[in-house]
């Protein structure tokens, strides 16, 4: 399993610490489905992903939509069965707990690196 390290360089904050990539088609499908909740520093990345859903899930996440080049295209809070809109320059969707984003003061054109570790 691969996880990121996660970070808004434009407000110098960490997002998370151990964040799951979600790559294969399946893992994309599955996403946070079989998770109770996320704890502090956890979150998922799904990639590619251009738009995401939160049906039967049991807790509301917070959801970056970033291109390419780690920019901030979206963010919202989704509760339990919404769906987002279309992104078409979204490279991934990064999931974290409510309330994340809010508290690292994220905004669309923030640039958020993120890195790999085992």
């Amino acid at each position: 399993m691969k996880y990121l390290r996660v970070r808004n360089v434009t407000r110098k904050v960490e997002l998370g610490q151990k964040v799951r990539v979600a790559a294969s088609m399946v893992a994309r499908a599955v996403g946070l489905l079989t998770t109770p909740s996320l704890r502090s520093g956890e979150g998922l990345w799904l990639s590619p992903c251009k738009s995401i859903h939160t049906f039967f899930m049991r807790y509301p996440i917070d959801v970056l939509f970033l291109d390419h080049g780690g920019k901030v295209l979206h963010q919202k809070t989704y509760s339990p069965w919404k769906v987002s809109g279309w992104y078409g320059k979204s490279n991934g969707a990064l999931e974290l707990p409510a309330g994340t984003l809010h508290q690292a003061h994220t905004q669309i054109g923030d640039l958020i690196e993120m890195k790999e570790f085992n």
